[in-house]
């Protein structure tokens, strides 16, 4: 069995543009290599908004060396970028952005989504690219619901829903550029599920709503994080109440992870020409 490493939480909220009241549930700044080869979580709490003639989001800004990876529980997003990627999300759905050589986007609430206002709910993480594949062409990856695939836990536990990787015989439509698995979990009261990890690989798990408790006892709830070992065997964890999780995993890079805003690299030059190229233009416009 997995045992728990770190619990946390993160209850400071901060605004992303004018459309996304997030908190950072962790980043590459405490977590790096807990957590590798995921850089950053951000969690948008479900939010009313009320109906408006404004679209609400965050306008053009820059991206290079990971992808971003915008997972939807309720509200819609609509994302255009400089690479010509573009489109709309929402619940269940995920759209998987490789920013790699750089390119410039936009989020924003989905028009019609404004306009009727509504429940929104999301996560977005940020994915480290190796450093063979920082400089890759850009990719966009409109992943929606019926696409990802749905397995049954035994004993009527609940489901995972697959958006990368591989589970019970379910793979992942997800393209990904080094092993990861991001799975979507439901966990029915009073069950257990065991969930395999790949040995090596980091493993963590966000509590969205619910909660759980480890094969030692540990409680984990709404709100709160946790690692876990990285030694071949099963997470296994149980339902206090129906629960909400979104579980990663995935082969650590083991390479250096220097960031700078809206740039993760493996060196400061690397950030250097960075800037120097979207101050140049070179991520082009939207």
């Amino acid at each position: 069995m997995k045992t728990l490493l770190f619990k946390r939480r993160q209850d400071r909220l901060h605004w992303v543009g004018d459309g996304f009241p997030v908190r950072s549930i962790f980043s590459y700044n405490d977590d790096a290599a807990a957590v590798s080869p995921f850089l950053l979580m951000d969690y948008a709490a479900p939010t009313e908004f009320p109906p408006s003639a404004h679209v609400r989001g965050v306008g053009e800004h820059p991206h290079r060396g990971f992808e971003t990876v915008t997972i939807v529980y309720s509200g819609e997003i609509e994302h255009r970028d400089s690479h010509g990627g573009g489109g709309g999300i929402g619940p269940g759905d995920v759209q998987w952005m490789t920013a790699g050589s750089g390119l410039v986007h936009e989020e924003k609430h989905g028009k019609d989504f404004a306009r009727r206002g509504g429940a929104f709910e999301m996560i977005q993480l940020w994915v480290n690219l190796p450093k063979a594949h920082k400089m890759t062409a850009p990719r966009y990856q409109e992943l929606k619901d019926a696409q990802i695939p749905r397995v049954e836990l035994a004993g009527g536990a609940g489901v995972v829903r697959v958006i990368a990787g591989a589970f019970g015989g379910g793979a992942g439509p997800a393209k990904t550029f080094s092993p990861v698995e991001v799975w979507d979990v439901r966990l029915n009261a009073g069950h257990a599920a065991d969930l395999p990890v790949p040995p090596g690989h980091t493993c963590s798990v966000f509590v969205l709503a619910g909660a759980v408790t480890t094969a030692a006892g540990e409680a984990l709830g709404a709100g709160d994080f946790a690692g876990f070992s990285r030694e071949a065997g099963v997470l296994r964890l149980e339902a206090a109440g129906d629960a909400k999780l979104l579980v990663l995993a995935g082969k650590p890079l083991g390479e250096p992870v220097v960031g700078y805003g809206p740039f993760v690299m493996t060196t400061v030059d690397e950030i250097r020409q960075a800037v120097a190229d979207f101050q140049a233009g070179k991520m082009g416009r939207i």
